[in-house]
Protein backbone atom coordinates (compact mmCIF):
# COMPACT_ATOMS: atom_id res chain seq x y z
CA UNK A 1 0.00 0.00 0.00
CA UNK A 2 2.34 2.67 0.91
CA UNK A 3 4.58 1.86 -2.85
CA UNK A 4 1.16 2.46 -4.09
CA UNK A 5 0.75 5.60 -2.37
CA UNK A 6 4.34 6.68 -3.35
CA UNK A 7 3.59 5.66 -6.81
CA UNK A 8 0.57 8.04 -7.23
CA UNK A 9 2.69 10.81 -5.54
CA UNK A 10 5.62 10.68 -7.75
CA UNK A 11 2.69 10.37 -10.28
CA UNK A 12 1.00 13.61 -9.73
CA UNK A 13 4.21 15.49 -9.40
CA UNK A 14 5.51 14.11 -12.62
CA UNK A 15 2.22 15.34 -14.39
CA UNK A 16 1.92 18.42 -12.56
CA UNK A 17 5.96 19.38 -13.25
CA UNK A 18 5.43 17.61 -17.43
CA UNK A 19 2.63 20.46 -17.67
CA UNK A 20 3.90 23.10 -16.84
CA UNK A 21 7.00 22.13 -19.23
CA UNK A 22 4.41 21.30 -22.22
CA UNK A 23 2.73 24.60 -21.68
CA UNK A 24 5.63 26.48 -21.48
CA UNK A 25 7.34 24.53 -24.76
CA UNK A 26 3.94 25.14 -26.66
CA UNK A 27 3.61 28.60 -25.93
CA UNK A 28 6.94 29.59 -27.01
CA UNK A 29 6.27 26.90 -30.08
CA UNK A 30 2.88 28.68 -30.91
CA UNK A 31 5.19 32.07 -31.09
CA UNK A 32 7.85 30.79 -32.79
CA UNK A 33 5.09 29.83 -35.46
CA UNK A 34 3.34 33.44 -35.53
CA UNK A 35 0.40 32.28 -33.88
CA UNK A 36 -1.64 34.90 -32.72
CA UNK A 37 -1.28 35.70 -28.24
CA UNK A 38 -5.11 35.13 -28.39
CA UNK A 39 -5.64 31.90 -30.32
CA UNK A 40 -2.44 30.34 -28.05
CA UNK A 41 -4.22 31.26 -24.93
CA UNK A 42 -7.76 29.94 -26.21
CA UNK A 43 -6.35 26.91 -27.98
CA UNK A 44 -2.42 26.08 -27.59
CA UNK A 45 -2.35 26.77 -23.60
CA UNK A 46 -6.18 25.21 -23.30
CA UNK A 47 -5.03 21.86 -25.25
CA UNK A 48 -1.55 21.51 -23.10
CA UNK A 49 -3.59 22.12 -19.77
CA UNK A 50 -5.75 19.68 -20.62
CA UNK A 51 -2.44 16.81 -21.64
CA UNK A 52 -2.18 15.36 -17.73
CA UNK A 53 -5.74 14.27 -17.89
CA UNK A 54 -5.49 13.20 -21.47
CA UNK A 55 -2.11 11.25 -20.65
CA UNK A 56 -4.04 9.28 -17.93
CA UNK A 57 -7.02 8.71 -19.59
CA UNK A 58 -5.39 7.17 -22.26
CA UNK A 59 -2.76 5.22 -20.44
CA UNK A 60 -5.86 3.38 -18.21
CA UNK A 61 -7.92 3.03 -21.64
CA UNK A 62 -5.24 0.84 -23.52
CA UNK A 63 -4.58 -0.88 -20.29
CA UNK A 64 -8.30 -1.65 -20.16
CA UNK A 65 -9.44 0.66 -17.00
CA UNK A 66 -11.95 2.45 -18.44
CA UNK A 67 -13.27 3.23 -15.18
CA UNK A 68 -10.17 5.25 -14.27
CA UNK A 69 -10.47 7.46 -18.00
CA UNK A 70 -14.73 8.24 -17.37
CA UNK A 71 -13.81 8.41 -13.49
CA UNK A 72 -11.13 11.24 -14.16
CA UNK A 73 -12.91 13.46 -16.36
CA UNK A 74 -16.48 13.47 -14.51
CA UNK A 75 -14.45 13.61 -11.58
CA UNK A 76 -12.20 16.43 -12.53
CA UNK A 77 -15.51 17.80 -13.73
CA UNK A 78 -16.82 18.14 -10.27
CA UNK A 79 -13.78 18.83 -8.69
CA UNK A 80 -13.58 22.10 -10.97
CA UNK A 81 -16.46 23.59 -9.73
CA UNK A 82 -17.05 22.14 -6.56
CA UNK A 83 -13.20 22.14 -5.01
CA UNK A 84 -11.37 24.61 -7.25
CA UNK A 85 -14.25 27.48 -7.58
CA UNK A 86 -16.01 26.59 -3.97
CA UNK A 87 -12.19 27.88 -2.34
CA UNK A 88 -11.50 30.51 -4.60
CA UNK A 89 -15.12 32.24 -4.24
CA UNK A 90 -14.86 31.59 0.16
CA UNK A 91 -11.24 32.90 0.02
CA UNK A 92 -12.38 36.73 -2.18
CA UNK A 93 -16.07 37.00 -3.97
CA UNK A 94 -15.80 36.48 -7.82
CA UNK A 95 -17.55 38.58 -10.60
CA UNK A 96 -18.89 36.42 -13.26
CA UNK A 97 -18.83 37.90 -16.78
CA UNK A 98 -22.28 37.77 -19.27
CA UNK A 99 -20.02 35.35 -21.61
CA UNK A 100 -20.56 33.08 -18.92
CA UNK A 101 -24.12 32.36 -19.28
CA UNK A 102 -24.81 33.02 -23.27
CA UNK A 103 -21.94 31.05 -24.38
CA UNK A 104 -19.41 28.75 -21.91
CA UNK A 105 -22.47 27.61 -19.65
CA UNK A 106 -24.71 26.51 -22.24
CA UNK A 107 -21.76 24.71 -24.36
CA UNK A 108 -20.43 23.10 -21.20
CA UNK A 109 -24.24 21.99 -19.39
CA UNK A 110 -25.01 20.66 -23.42
CA UNK A 111 -21.68 18.71 -23.96
CA UNK A 112 -22.91 17.44 -20.16
CA UNK A 113 -25.68 15.73 -20.84
CA UNK A 114 -24.18 14.66 -24.57
CA UNK A 115 -21.70 12.36 -22.68
CA UNK A 116 -24.38 11.27 -20.29
CA UNK A 117 -26.68 9.96 -23.33
CA UNK A 118 -24.02 8.81 -25.36
CA UNK A 119 -23.20 6.73 -22.09
CA UNK A 120 -26.45 5.68 -21.41
CA UNK A 121 -27.15 4.72 -25.13
CA UNK A 122 -24.95 1.57 -25.01
CA UNK A 123 -22.53 1.98 -22.15
CA UNK A 124 -20.04 2.47 -24.48
CA UNK A 125 -18.37 5.50 -25.56
CA UNK A 126 -17.32 4.43 -29.65
CA UNK A 127 -15.07 5.72 -32.11
CA UNK A 128 -17.73 7.25 -34.00
CA UNK A 129 -19.15 8.91 -30.70
CA UNK A 130 -15.51 9.94 -29.92
CA UNK A 131 -15.16 11.35 -33.19
CA UNK A 132 -18.48 13.55 -32.58
CA UNK A 133 -17.07 15.04 -29.02
CA UNK A 134 -13.70 15.77 -30.99
CA UNK A 135 -15.85 17.12 -33.83
CA UNK A 136 -17.89 19.02 -31.24
CA UNK A 137 -14.36 20.59 -29.34
CA UNK A 138 -13.35 21.83 -32.95
CA UNK A 139 -16.48 24.20 -33.30
CA UNK A 140 -16.43 25.71 -29.93
CA UNK A 141 -13.15 26.70 -30.69
CA UNK A 142 -13.66 28.12 -34.11
CA UNK A 143 -17.14 30.23 -32.09
CA UNK A 144 -14.65 31.09 -28.93
CA UNK A 145 -12.07 32.68 -31.45
CA UNK A 146 -14.63 34.54 -33.04
CA UNK A 147 -16.25 35.79 -29.96
CA UNK A 148 -12.47 36.65 -28.67
CA UNK A 149 -12.22 39.26 -31.76
CA UNK A 150 -14.58 41.08 -29.93
CA UNK A 151 -12.48 41.56 -26.66
CA UNK A 152 -8.83 43.10 -25.94
CA UNK A 153 -6.32 40.75 -24.90
CA UNK A 154 -6.28 41.77 -21.17
CA UNK A 155 -8.39 38.52 -21.06
CA UNK A 156 -5.41 36.22 -21.78
CA UNK A 157 -2.95 37.02 -19.07
CA UNK A 158 -2.19 33.64 -19.29
CA UNK A 159 0.08 33.84 -21.81
CA UNK A 160 3.72 34.58 -21.17
CA UNK A 161 5.00 37.19 -23.72
CA UNK A 162 8.54 36.41 -22.62
CA UNK A 163 8.48 32.81 -24.06
CA UNK A 164 8.50 34.73 -27.31
CA UNK A 165 12.25 34.99 -27.49
CA UNK A 166 13.01 31.69 -26.08
CA UNK A 167 15.65 29.41 -28.06
CA UNK A 168 14.89 26.33 -30.66
CA UNK A 169 17.12 24.15 -28.17
CA UNK A 170 15.33 25.05 -24.97
CA UNK A 171 11.77 24.62 -26.48
CA UNK A 172 13.07 21.53 -27.68
CA UNK A 173 14.14 20.32 -24.31
CA UNK A 174 10.92 21.65 -22.95
CA UNK A 175 8.96 19.29 -24.98
CA UNK A 176 11.05 16.50 -23.89
CA UNK A 177 11.01 17.38 -20.45
CA UNK A 178 7.21 17.20 -20.47
CA UNK A 179 6.16 14.36 -22.61
CA UNK A 180 8.76 12.19 -20.52
CA UNK A 181 7.19 13.54 -17.46
CA UNK A 182 3.97 13.39 -18.64
CA UNK A 183 4.30 9.43 -19.78
CA UNK A 184 5.67 8.62 -16.52
CA UNK A 185 3.17 10.17 -14.36
CA UNK A 186 0.63 8.88 -16.26
CA UNK A 187 1.88 5.27 -15.83
CA UNK A 188 2.68 5.47 -11.82
CA UNK A 189 -0.80 7.21 -11.29
CA UNK A 190 -2.73 4.67 -13.20
CA UNK A 191 -0.64 1.60 -11.68
CA UNK A 192 -0.68 3.27 -7.93
CA UNK A 193 -4.58 4.46 -8.33
CA UNK A 194 -5.21 0.62 -9.55
CA UNK A 195 -3.62 -1.13 -6.54
CA UNK A 196 -4.69 1.11 -4.22
CA UNK A 197 -8.18 0.57 -5.05
CA UNK A 198 -7.09 -3.38 -5.13
CA UNK A 199 -5.47 -3.15 -1.34
CA UNK A 200 -9.21 -0.80 -0.53
CA UNK A 201 -11.49 -3.22 -1.83
CA UNK A 202 -13.19 -0.08 -4.04
CA UNK A 203 -13.53 -0.02 -7.58
CA UNK A 204 -10.79 1.86 -9.89
CA UNK A 205 -13.79 4.56 -10.45
CA UNK A 206 -14.07 5.24 -6.93
CA UNK A 207 -10.22 6.09 -7.20
CA UNK A 208 -10.95 7.87 -10.16
CA UNK A 209 -12.96 9.83 -9.39
CA UNK A 210 -11.69 11.25 -5.72
CA UNK A 211 -8.18 10.75 -5.86
CA UNK A 212 -6.80 10.74 -9.29
CA UNK A 213 -9.72 13.85 -9.83
CA UNK A 214 -8.37 16.09 -6.90
CA UNK A 215 -4.73 15.52 -7.88
CA UNK A 216 -5.24 16.40 -11.50
CA UNK A 217 -7.32 19.54 -10.81
CA UNK A 218 -4.40 20.58 -8.08
CA UNK A 219 -2.44 23.00 -10.81
CA UNK A 220 -5.65 24.83 -11.22
CA UNK A 221 -6.75 25.06 -7.51
CA UNK A 222 -3.10 26.34 -6.50
CA UNK A 223 -3.62 29.16 -9.38
CA UNK A 224 -6.65 29.93 -7.83
CA UNK A 225 -5.49 30.31 -4.24
CA UNK A 226 -2.75 31.91 -5.04
CA UNK A 227 -4.27 34.58 -7.07
CA UNK A 228 -7.27 34.77 -4.67
CA UNK A 229 -4.53 35.67 -1.63
CA UNK A 230 -3.14 37.98 -4.05
CA UNK A 231 -5.99 39.89 -5.01
CA UNK A 232 -5.47 39.39 -8.26
CA UNK A 233 -7.70 38.23 -10.76
CA UNK A 234 -8.42 35.21 -9.83
CA UNK A 235 -8.86 32.31 -12.86
CA UNK A 236 -12.29 33.53 -13.95
CA UNK A 237 -15.14 31.01 -14.01
CA UNK A 238 -15.08 30.70 -17.74
CA UNK A 239 -11.34 29.45 -17.50
CA UNK A 240 -12.83 26.54 -15.55
CA UNK A 241 -15.65 25.85 -17.26
CA UNK A 242 -13.54 25.42 -20.37
CA UNK A 243 -11.71 23.70 -18.38
CA UNK A 244 -14.23 20.87 -18.06
CA UNK A 245 -15.79 21.68 -21.83
CA UNK A 246 -12.02 20.32 -22.78
CA UNK A 247 -12.01 17.65 -20.29
CA UNK A 248 -15.79 16.10 -22.11
CA UNK A 249 -14.57 17.01 -25.78
CA UNK A 250 -10.86 16.20 -26.26
CA UNK A 251 -9.82 14.14 -23.08
CA UNK A 252 -12.82 12.12 -23.85
CA UNK A 253 -13.11 12.05 -27.47
CA UNK A 254 -9.32 11.65 -28.12
CA UNK A 255 -9.16 8.53 -25.68
CA UNK A 256 -11.91 7.18 -27.07
CA UNK A 257 -10.78 7.63 -30.74
CA UNK A 258 -7.85 5.39 -29.61
CA UNK A 259 -9.54 3.40 -27.90
CA UNK A 260 -13.37 2.84 -27.30
CA UNK A 261 -14.19 2.94 -23.39
CA UNK A 262 -17.09 1.19 -21.45
CA UNK A 263 -18.57 2.26 -18.44
CA UNK A 264 -17.78 -0.91 -15.80
CA UNK A 265 -18.48 0.73 -12.76
CA UNK A 266 -22.19 0.85 -11.84
CA UNK A 267 -22.23 4.14 -9.90
CA UNK A 268 -20.88 6.03 -12.41
CA UNK A 269 -24.19 6.55 -14.21
CA UNK A 270 -26.39 5.54 -11.34
CA UNK A 271 -24.50 8.52 -9.27
CA UNK A 272 -21.84 10.14 -10.38
CA UNK A 273 -22.76 11.96 -13.55
CA UNK A 274 -25.80 12.97 -12.03
CA UNK A 275 -23.41 15.17 -9.48
CA UNK A 276 -21.61 16.47 -12.08
CA UNK A 277 -24.78 17.48 -14.32
CA UNK A 278 -25.89 18.95 -10.70
CA UNK A 279 -22.67 20.81 -10.45
CA UNK A 280 -22.91 21.81 -13.95
CA UNK A 281 -26.67 23.43 -13.77
CA UNK A 282 -26.49 24.76 -10.76
CA UNK A 283 -24.46 27.55 -11.88
CA UNK A 284 -26.57 29.01 -13.62
CA UNK A 285 -29.03 30.00 -10.65
CA UNK A 286 -26.14 31.13 -8.23
CA UNK A 287 -24.90 33.45 -10.89
CA UNK A 288 -28.21 35.15 -10.37
CA UNK A 289 -29.55 34.54 -6.64
CA UNK A 290 -29.37 36.57 -4.19
CA UNK A 291 -27.05 38.65 -5.92
CA UNK A 292 -26.38 39.02 -9.14
CA UNK A 293 -23.59 38.10 -11.04
CA UNK A 294 -21.28 38.00 -7.77
CA UNK A 295 -19.99 34.17 -7.17
CA UNK A 296 -19.73 35.62 -2.83
CA UNK A 297 -18.64 33.43 -0.19
CA UNK A 298 -21.94 31.84 0.69
CA UNK A 299 -22.37 30.17 -2.08
CA UNK A 300 -18.93 29.13 -2.67
CA UNK A 301 -19.25 27.46 0.95
CA UNK A 302 -22.44 26.08 -0.45
CA UNK A 303 -20.80 24.05 -3.25
CA UNK A 304 -18.09 23.29 -1.39
CA UNK A 305 -19.83 21.89 1.20
CA UNK A 306 -21.89 19.71 -1.28
CA UNK A 307 -18.52 18.54 -2.73
CA UNK A 308 -17.58 16.91 0.28
CA UNK A 309 -20.61 15.34 0.79
CA UNK A 310 -20.24 14.05 -2.93
CA UNK A 311 -16.78 12.72 -1.78
CA UNK A 312 -18.57 11.45 1.67
CA UNK A 313 -20.54 9.58 -0.16
CA UNK A 314 -18.15 7.56 -2.94
CA UNK A 315 -17.26 6.00 0.01
CA UNK A 316 -20.21 5.03 1.13
CA UNK A 317 -21.90 1.68 -0.42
Amino acid sequence: MVVSILYVLIGLVLLVVGGEFLVRSSVALSFRLKLSKMVIGLTVVSFATSAPELLVSIQAALGGLSDISLGNVVGSNIANIGLVLGITAIIGPLAIDKDFYKFNWPVMVILSFALYLLLGNDGVLSQIEGLILVSSLLVYLFLLIRRARKFSDAMLEEVDDSLQKTSNFKILIWLLIGGVALYFGSELLVNGAENIALKLGVSEGVIAVTLIAVGTSVPELAASVIAALKQEKAISLGNLIGSNIFNIASVLGITSLIQPIAVKDEALMSVNIYWMLGFAIILLPLAFVPKRMVLGRPKGLLIFVAYCIFIALVFVK
